[in-house]
């Protein structure tokens, strides 16, 4: 059974809601290592101060969930026993993450939900993974379905992979709900171990801008890198049985393998190999307080993106550019899947609103798009709050 959908008819006792549960759920920046969490890499993602906020409460139905989203303006309505899928890709990411809490041998009943969003959709921002955890851990709360943060990143992951049908990596989810306020995460996507790293960038703030561009690749090319990836590794293992991923694989070992692998595969897998590598290297960077080298690995990340990985497009690549010959950022990559979405930039604070003029100017002169500039923090974690 489909979501039932309405536009203007939105129940009268949902005027006067009074929550159970509340959620700020956030969304994430990822300063390094793009690409590399599916393939069991390193990544350094955090949790921002843009949040999607969620309230809970239950109603008298067996198995009614009514949910409403004040920034989509729309109504949904359906039976939690006859789950299926909706035309509306946001809808979506919730009735996965209620077929992983079922399948998962829990119990819920009917409950009403009221979601608002700061988040930029297809920003590159996480929008996403902030709707599928905060929604797993309002539910969570509410119905005390005893999950662990660990479990809900996990069953989060799992209804993108398998109900979306986007075959995404861990770091989203992870951020999402595992980030400490002022601080970066360095996590190993293999072994889900995690550091801490200060955010202490100084006289720096980060500056996203948004291309405010979607190119219709992005879906089907961020499957096709993860195809690529996993054929290389397939290769390789008829020889080196331990390789389980590209994190086993050296650089000895793609060239050895070069001719079997062709000269795509060789890019992707050498983009991915030098990234995780650029990732160790900007914990370096951030524990010496060595911010102009983390803004070359910064661009470094940008330019392998571009060339060999080649998920980035003209918007972005225009926004990287014309950041190189400013002197106060010392770093800007693309971030998040590719093909439009944010570029993230480290930038001293007292030249953000200068250069942000100057930016916009430029790109709409390029593209006749004005982009979209927000500056954000490192921040906490999902936070749930039972009323």
């Amino acid at each position: 059974m489909k979501p039932t959908e309405n536009y203007t008819n939105i129940p009268e006792d949902f005027k006067n809601f009074k929550a159970e549960v509340k959620v700020a759920s956030p969304g994430r920046i990822n300063l390094i290592g793009e690409h590399t969490d599916y393939n069991q890499g390193f990544v350094m993602p955090s949790a921002i101060d843009k949040k999607i906020h969620f309230k809970f409460r239950k109603n008298d139905s067996d198995n009614s969930a009514r949910i409403y989203s004040e920034t989509f303006e729309i109504y949904v309505e359906f039976d939690l026993n006859k789950i299926s899928k909706s035309n509306n890709s946001w809808e979506n990411y919730l009735l996965g993450v209620i077929d992983e809490i079922q399948k998962s041998g829990k119990t819920l009943t009917g409950f009403d939900c009221i979601i608002n969003s700061e988040l930029p959709i297809g920003a590159g921002i996480s929008s996403s993974a902030a709707l599928e955890c905060g929604f797993a851990g309002g539910l969570n709360s509410l119905f005390s379905l005893n999950l662990s943060q660990m479990d809900i990143v996990k069953l989060s992951q799992r209804a993108e992979n398998n109900f979306v049908g986007n075959n995404c990596g861990i770091m989203d989810q992870f951020a999402s709900v595992m980030s400490r306020k002022e601080h970066f995460i360095k996590l190993d996507c293999e072994s889900l171990e995690a550091e801490f790293i200060p955010a202490e960038i100084q006289n720096c703030k980060l500056l996203l801008l948004n291309t405010n561009v979607s190119h219709n690749l992005a879906d089907s090319e961020y499957n096709t890198r993860r195809q690529e990836c996993e054929n290389a590794v397939a290769i390789i293992q008829q020889k080196y049985t331990e390789v389980k991923s590209l994190r086993q694989v050296t650089f000895e070992m793609l060239e050895e393998f070069k001719e079997k692998i062709g000269a795509t595969g060789l890019k992707r897998c050498r983009y991915v190999l030098e990234e995780n590598n650029r990732v160790q290297e900007s914990e370096k960077a951030l524990r010496s307080g060595d911010l102009k080298a983390l803004g070359k690995l910064m661009y470094a990340s940008h330019r392998g993106l571009q060339h060999q990985y080649e998920v980035s497009c003209n918007e972005l690549d225009f926004l990287v550019d014309f950041s190189e010959d400013e002197s106060f950022i010392y770093g800007s990559r693309m971030m998040g899947g590719g093909f439009g979405g944010c570029t993230i930039n480290l930038i001293e604070t007292n030249k953000i609103d200068d250069y942000v003029e100057k930016v916009k100017k430029a790109y709409q002169e390029k593209f006749n798009i004005i982009p979209t500039a927000i500056t954000v923090v490192p921040d906490e974690g999902t936070q749930i709050t039972k009323v």
